[in-house]
């Protein structure tokens, strides 16, 4: 079954702009993430076996004649419309998306404007679940593109300040890191008083006399 408190903790995350796509001259209209990014997301928050999608409608708009590339050989342009339906563990979300083919075979035409529209509806349907889905290029400001911060992990902070520590020269040394070195301090006594009394103590096996706490208060 999957977590959903899991998975709204990914959702609500920023979208990294490494995945994310500059617009195209014959393409997309604004920047985009790739379908497969958006598959590869599906997968990894909601799990391989949570999600689904299904094409409820897909259609053909237009077919007609039209020159293919610079050597503008004879050829055809189709469109096609798609309707896609995403459900995750019973939510459903639905949307559509178009697609475009050009070449000088008719049928691979429709095969590129089908996959394309597809696509294209896809992802627009898991957009609406959150940013890592592309939800963060709709708004102007593109608050949510960036890369958060990683969650505080009181062992991963605990192992980085001791190595800090060990690498301490003098008094004063020890005395810069832990002024530097203060937000940590809280979130480790607040998160976990072992830790934090360890960490206390490998500041006194180094020489320091005064707890670290009483100097901050």
């Amino acid at each position: 079954m999957m977590d959903w408190q899991k998975a709204t903790e990914e959702l609500t995350r920023k979208l990294d702009p490494a995945h994310v796509k500059p617009a195209k001259s014959f393409g997309p209209k604004g920047d985009y993430i790739e379908g497969w990014h958006a598959m590869a997301e599906a997968n990894r928050i909601f799990g391989f076996g949570e999600w689904a999608y299904t094409v409820p409608e897909c259609t053909c708009v237009h077919q007609g004649p039209r020159e293919i590339g610079q050597a503008k050989k004879p050829g055809f342009g189709v469109t096609y419309t798609a309707k896609v339906a995403v459900s995750v563990a019973g939510v459903v979300r639905e949307d559509f998306g178009a697609g475009h083919g050009y070449d000088v075979d008719c049928g691979l035409a429709h095969e590129s404007a089908i996959k394309e529209a597809v696509t294209d509806a896809l992802k627009r349907a898991l957009r609406s679940f959150g940013n890592p889905f592309g939800l963060a290029l709709y708004d102007k400001t593109r608050e949510n593109v960036g890369v958060d911060a990683p969650p505080f992990s009181a062992d991963g902070c605990l192992q980085r300040l001791t190595r800090l520590v060990e690498k301490a020269v003098s008094r004063g040394d020890l005395e810069a890191l832990w002024a530097a070195e203060v937000d940590a301090r809280v979130a480790l006594k607040t998160n976990d008083q072992q830790r934090y009394d360890q960490f206390v103590k490998a500041f006194k096996d180094r020489g320091e006399v005064v707890d670290p706490k009483d100097k901050a208060a």
